[in-house]
């Protein structure tokens, strides 16, 4: 082939191919197959319902949504003063204290269950005071199961920060305090009626105790009637109550109080409670507005034995209490919610409350008769009355001044034991 002809082919097919260029980038592109379709994206996971976490008056919260899981903290700190005013004889030392130092744990599990615990770290001491286990049936049924509060004292069944006056009145050293058992409780129509029955370890007067002294055990029943809280009116706070206890104790006495924890009255050494038990309280109170008042009688029964002489000894207690709140908050037993919480830039000062209460203890002739107490140190009886002024700044503070004087009868050497002339002061948080 020529050179002439050679570029001639050359030229010929650079034409050629070129025109097919166009040709093959006109071409419309194939339609993918069904099979070559790209996924369609995956469905994202429905988002979890958010835990609640929240700090309120009632205490530090963490729950699921739906409530079922829940854990709850709270604290009640209660730092006290006491002044023995004209106390002679010695018997006491002015002082400050911690008297209580609570941080307290509530949970629920699986929306049925409730746990509650309650150590102590007020008075220079280490103790659980409530811990147990509760399990929900109904609003009728409440099955409770640990250490808990025996179900028979109106004031003792109060809250320790909702009470009027920094101690309890005297019917307190005759009721038990808190026990180791089993509880089922509840309310009936709608809160009505409340009943509470217990088999616990048994506990003397006033006392606690985490582990029974002896096979014995005490039987507790109590029940409150509110009988108009439905109906509405003026007597829609009155409540009735009657609590008992029944069992057969071995052991240890109780010693009696004065309000200003002084023991008035204990058992001679080497008595012994050596037989039945038994403890019978009604009891009643009343809120209506800023008004509040607690009636309780308490009685006791103890088989003492102090060879050779055994007696049947019963001890009596009484109440009479009433609380009114100048700031017009409605009184509750569940302690007082300041309209106005403390602002002194707004005016305001929260809530202010007076109380008065009279209160005795008498100790039965039998203890004295058949020389089962020291005539010379026991007081055959005890009558106190008092005055309280409790100053509500918050929600969860309060500050508590109260005056308290206790007469006796017996209780020296010769004559009447000295009167005990107390001034309390307390400064509380509770949340």
């Amino acid at each position: 082939m020529s050179e002439r002809r050679g570029r001639a082919v050359v030229v010929v097919l650079a034409l050629l191919t070129g025109a097919a260029w166009p040709a093959v980038a006109q071409e419309k592109p194939k339609e993918p197959s069904a099979e070559a379709k790209p996924p369609e994206p995956a469905a994202k996971p429905a988002a979890a319902e958010p835990v609640k976490v929240a700090a309120e008056p009632e205490g530090f919260v963490v729950q699921s949504a739906n409530g079922d899981y829940r854990l709850q903290f709270n604290s009640i700190l209660q730092a006290d003063g006491r002044f023995y005013e004209n106390d002679t004889a010695r018997l006491a030392t002015d002082t400050f204290l911690l008297r209580s130092a609570r941080p307290i744990l509530q949970g629920t599990v699986a929306g049925r269950f409730d746990v509650y615990l309650a150590p102590d770290f007020g008075q220079g001491q280490s103790l659980i005071q409530d811990a147990y286990l509760d399990a929900r049936f109904s609003p009728k049924a409440r099955l409770r199961v640990g250490k808990f509060k025996t179900p028979f004292g109106l004031e003792r069944l109060q809250l320790e920060s909702f009470t009027l006056f920094v101690e309890r009145a005297l019917p307190t050293d005759i009721v038990p305090n808190r026990d180791v058992g089993v509880q089922l409780s509840g309310d009936l129509g709608g809160g009505v009626f409340s009943y509470a029955a217990a088999v616990l370890n048994g506990v003397v007067d006033g006392g606690s105790a985490d582990l029974s002294a002896s096979d014995a055990r005490d039987a507790a029943v109590r029940g409150f009637l509110r009988p108009f809280r439905k109906a509405g009116g003026p007597l829609r706070g009155l409540g009735l109550g009657m609590a008992a206890t029944f069992g057969r104790q071995q052991g240890i006495l109780p010693v009696y109080r004065t309000p200003g924890q002084i023991v008035f009255f204990n058992y001679l050494s080497g008595a012994i409670a050596d037989g039945h038990r038994t403890r019978l309280s009604p009891q009643a109170s009343f809120y209506g507005g800023p008004v509040g008042v607690i009636l309780e009688y308490a009685r006791s029964t103890q088989r003492v034995r102090k060879d050779p002489a055994a007696a049947d000894v019963t001890n009596q207690a009484w109440q009479v209490a009433a609380s009114w709140l100048i700031t017009g908050e409605g009184a509750t037993p569940a302690g007082v919610k300041p309209r106005k919480p403390f602002e002194p830039r707004k005016g305001q000062w929260g809530a202010f409350e007076v109380a008065a209460r009279v209160h005795g203890l008498t100790v039965g002739d039998e203890a004295f008769a058949q020389g089962l107490a020291d005539i010379k140190k026991s007081a055959r009886k005890a009558t106190a009355w008092g005055v309280d002024l409790n100053w509500y700044v918050t929600r969860n503070v309060r500050y508590v001044v109260n005056f308290e004087q206790t007469k006796f009868e017996g209780g020296a050497v010769t004559g009447n034991r000295e009167t005990e002339t107390m001034i309390f002061f307390r400064a509380q948080l509770a949340f």
